[in-house]
């Protein structure tokens, strides 16, 4: 598939990244000539200067013959016109957009992105995928990771291991024999700073960061099982009244209306403003490192803060701060890469990384075939995959034990119907069963050559 990437930011750079180990043919307009050097001198894709809105420039990134568009430069405009120039010039079938700013996505302007206007095929708002990033995580306290798959029948959870979880410095083979109708994989365990794909002579440790399949009716016995039973907070408190803040502001007040919510703006006018826009959020205003604001605030009575402010260090800091004063657990948005090593010795529960959502968001819409949804696990870990195998697959028809899965690449659950399967060596994968599998990225372009075909994974 041949992609142009419009913007060689943080994003735009783990997207070609991500599409160029898979074997894509992938191109990316920047007018930073630094950035632009980057790409060139460090994955396997071509970086063009200039602006990805210059009719001339998309003409020599090749537009012409392009399958896709991804356009995701600093500026909404630019993005705006690259899909208009690649869609009016060059016929470009799939266009896909970052857009920021709200006004733009305002439903009383519905009309600008159809296929006579502006003709952007998905439009995809970083604000609002972190709101929802974030009110997934919130359905599951203790877990600083959630998503749901094949129809929300499963779900991939993060957890970390503490000393006084009951499973660690256990074979993970043994968890069958310890919990036989515990519906779990193991798919993958971030330790000292790295990433692995463990086997079922590993163990897990103290502070490992463990990502695992369930049953999603097994969600709360498999948090007992790691001793996090926590319940679900009724008292939040959100720092940053942003986009982001406001927007978690609102999911909260649709879909968890039990809970008491709060929350911290410094701006007065934005104060002013984000308090007319929600119900039953009470909004302060004030900097959420001042001590008296959040004590008047009630932060030590509070379950969960979400620290969403425009600054790295200010979310850090008022999270910490926070937790000193009594609050539960912390939700922490940090855009550097630099802050996410620190982050479990300092005593933060969640961080909210808006560049690999959005990142993920993105990729979900580039897969081609029977994909159904992929989210990518860390940054270069790998892809959590939601696949329909076909009659035609390798992996229809064999016991897993004789199917040759490339290494770095687990099942970890088969959706039949209604039915969650638990991935053994003796099961049998039918067509059309609904197949959720995690690929390490070093593997990704060999699952891509392995089900191209058979699967239509890609």
């Amino acid at each position: 598939m041949k992609i142009v990437v419009c913007g060689a930011g943080q994003v735009g750079f783990n997207i070609a990244r991500h599409l160029s180990m898979e074997s894509n043919d992938v191109t990316v307009v920047d007018q930073a000539p630094d950035r632009i050097r980057v790409i060139n001198d460090t994955i396997d894709a071509t970086g063009l200067v200039g602006h990805a809105s210059d009719p001339n420039v998309m003409e020599k990134a090749g537009s012409a013959d392009a399958d896709m568009v991804i356009a995701v430069a600093y500026a909404d405009e630019v993005n705006m016109v690259a899909c208009q120039v690649a869609h009016s010039l060059f016929d470009v079938p799939m266009k896909i957009a970052r857009i920021r700013q709200q006004s733009y996505l305002n439903p009383m302007w519905s009309t600008l992105f159809t296929r006579d206007n502006m003709p952007i095929d998905v439009i995809i708002s970083p604000e609002r995928e972190v709101a929802r990033a974030v009110g997934r995580r919130l359905q599951v306290p203790g877990a600083f990771e959630m998503i749901p798959l094949a129809e929300d029948r499963v779900k991939l959870l993060g957890v970390r291991c503490s000393a006084s979880c009951p499973l660690i410095n256990t074979p993970l083979r043994q968890l069958t024999q310890l919990f036989p109708d515990l519906n779990i994989v193991i798919i993958g365990i971030f330790r000292n700073g790295k990433t692995m794909v463990p086997t079922g002579n590993d163990q897990m440790l103290e502070d490992d960061e463990v990502y695992l399949v369930v049953d999603s009716t097994q969600v709360h016995r498999t948090m007992s099982a790691f001793g996090l039973e926590h319940t679900e907070a009724s008292r939040l408190l959100i720092f940053g009244g942003g986009n982001i803040g406001m927007f978690i502001a609102q999911e909260v007040e649709e879909n968890h209306s039990w809970i008491n919510a709060k929350l911290i703006e410094s701006d007065p006018a934005r104060a002013e403003k984000i308090a007319t826009r929600l119900d039953k959020t009470v909004v302060l205003q004030g900097d959420v490192l001042d001590s008296e604001l959040l004590e008047e605030a009630n932060v030590s009575q509070t379950e969960t803060v979400i620290a969403v402010t425009n600054d790295d260090e200010t979310n850090i800091l008022s999270s910490l701060l926070a937790k000193q004063y009594g609050c539960q657990r912390a939700l922490t948005l940090i855009n550097k890469s630099v802050y996410e090593p620190l982050i479990g010795s300092l005593g933060i529960d969640v961080v909210v990384n808006p560049r690999n959502i959005t990142v993920s968001t993105i990729l979900q819409h580039v897969r081609r075939g029977r994909i159904h949804s992929v989210h990518t696990l860390r940054e270069g870990f790998g892809e959590l995959i939601e696949a329909e195998a076909l009659e035609t697959s390798e992996l229809v028809g064999a016991p897993l034990r004789e199917v040759n899965l490339p290494k770095g690449v687990v099942v970890g659950a088969i959706v039949r119907g209604d039915e969650v399967i638990v991935p053994r060596g003796g099961t049998v994968i039918q067509a059309k069963d609904r197949v959720v599998l995690f690929a390490e990225s070093k593997a990704i372009r060999i699952v891509e050559k392995m089900f191209s075909v058979q699967l239509e994974y890609f």
